[in-house]
């Protein structure tokens, strides 16, 4: 913990003390449980994210996918005779901007919980103060393993890890495709080492590992460096952990090199943003994992049949929005956060609402899709599903060795700028790979 955090929770507790101490003795707005941000007539909550700025995408699709949904319950009439109200807050994805928010949130705003981070080294910034306060933090949109382990009560993470999407995509790769040369491109921070973590960890389970590892500094579009390594590595794919514009750049400077590898990103990059950023003229397979299905499409509905709903209330509340996988996936964590307080009944507390949420159990959303939580457990969904950019959308994707077929047709066509791989690398491979 550094001086800043540690500044930063001793100034949470005095100021906290100092609210409890001199507030109003006639204050009958609040509501007898005495809960913060629960009142009469509604509950507040707090939310820090990106608004704006290269992530600005992310944060303000996450929050409309919400907000939809709680619209629509506050237009019944809310929870209990209690609506919900959110408080949200722009960090521009700038972990310290992030601290000053929730401080914010805690002291001045007094909320009764946080709700639909985005982001991994800005939701990271804020645990020592979640843990202090004890205040439940729920939805985030990162798959961080630092949010999971260890276990902590007041995170309530909804979507699936990155380490699980890594994991799947890497199987895939190597016993689908029969790829052996597989690089890393990463942002450098917590949310790039922990898909490179990821990565690395799947990969050894085949006795690879990355052929190559690069890197570029969060808020940049400095890829150049990176790319030159990767190429010069003779990658067959490349997973990426990175921001819509980077990766973008990097696909895009990738294929006027004639370097055309598989390219792997995972579900944090914005498929719908990173889609229109490419267009409909990418020559190579671009495959990004998602922890939701797509909102429309083939398949959805069958997979998710709440998609539908959301995409009703998105229409109603944002017109001028497309569904898409981010908006869609704070929807989810809206469903959850409402389930939660309802199950609060009057006993709306912070401790009473984390109970609630660990009381969920198999909570349908769709015939494939289910959330569940436990005292042990707050992870409520495990799914990872594949998609693939075709004409500039990124739709569902099952068919391996299709694209199998397909690759070798590519290679065929735009051989590798170092040329053929060496028998002698192969041979070495496999004998890594065996027992």
């Amino acid at each position: 913990m550094d001086s800043m955090e540690r500044f930063a929770i001793i100034s949470i507790c005095f100021l906290m003390f100092a609210v409890s101490t001199c507030k109003p003795p006639d204050d009958t707005s609040q509501s007898e449980t005495v809960s913060p941000g629960v009142f009469q007539d509604k509950i507040v909550l707090g939310s820090s994210m990106a608004l704006s700025g290269h992530a600005g995408y992310l944060g303000t699709q996450t929050h409309r996918g919400a907000m939809a949904y709680i619209n629509h319950i506050n237009e019944q009439g809310g929870v209990w005779g209690r609506k919900i109200e959110i408080k949200a807050y722009d960090d521009a994805y700038d972990p310290p901007q992030c601290l000053v928010n929730t401080q914010k949130l805690l002291i001045e705003d007094n909320v009764f919980a946080l709700f639909n981070y985005v982001g991994t080294p800005t939701t990271l910034k804020t645990i020592p103060l979640i843990t202090e306060a004890k205040i439940p933090l729920v939805g985030m949109f990162t798959g961080a393993n630092a949010l999971r382990t260890p276990f902590n009560r007041y995170l309530i993470n909804v979507r699936a890890s990155y380490y699980q999407e890594t994991n799947a995509a890497v199987r895939h790769l190597v016993k689908d495709l029969g790829l052996t040369k597989i690089a890393v491109f990463y942002q450098y921070d917590a949310y790039g080492f922990d898909g490179l973590t990821g990565t690395e960890l799947a990969l050894k389970q085949f006795g690879m590992e990355p052929v190559s590892r690069s890197f570029y500094i969060r808020g940049t579009m400095d890829i150049e460096e990176g790319l030159a390594k990767i190429i010069k590595s003779g990658a067959e794919a490349v997973v990426m952990i990175g921001a819509y514009g980077p990766c973008t750049k990097f696909i895009k400077l990738s294929e006027e090199k004639g370097f055309k590898p598989v390219f792997y990103n995972v579900s944090f990059v914005g498929a719908n943003e990173l889609a229109r950023r490419i267009g409909k003229e990418s020559g190579s397979p671009v495959i990004l994992s998602q922890v939701v299905p797509p909102p429309e499409g083939p398949g959805s509905a069958k997979l998710l049949g709440n998609a539908i709903e959301y995409v009703h209330l998105l229409r109603k509340s944002y017109p001028e929005d497309e569904p898409n996988f981010v908006g869609l996936e704070g929807y989810i964590n809206a469903r959850v956060l409402v389930e939660g307080l309802l199950r609060t009944r009057a006993e709306v507390t912070r401790e009473a609402f984390i109970n609630a949420i660990e009381s969920i159990h198999d909570m349908v959303l769709g015939p494939k899709t289910t959330i569940s939580f436990s005292p042990n457990d707050h992870q409520g969904m495990e799914s990872v599903f594949f998609t693939r950019l075709i004409e500039g959308r990124f739709v569902l994707f099952e068919d391996w060795r299709a694209l199998k077929n397909e690759i070798e047709l590519i290679e065929t066509d735009n051989p590798n700028p170092l040329g053929p791989k060496s028998d002698s690398m192969n041979h070495e491979i496999i004998k890594r790979r065996q027992p």
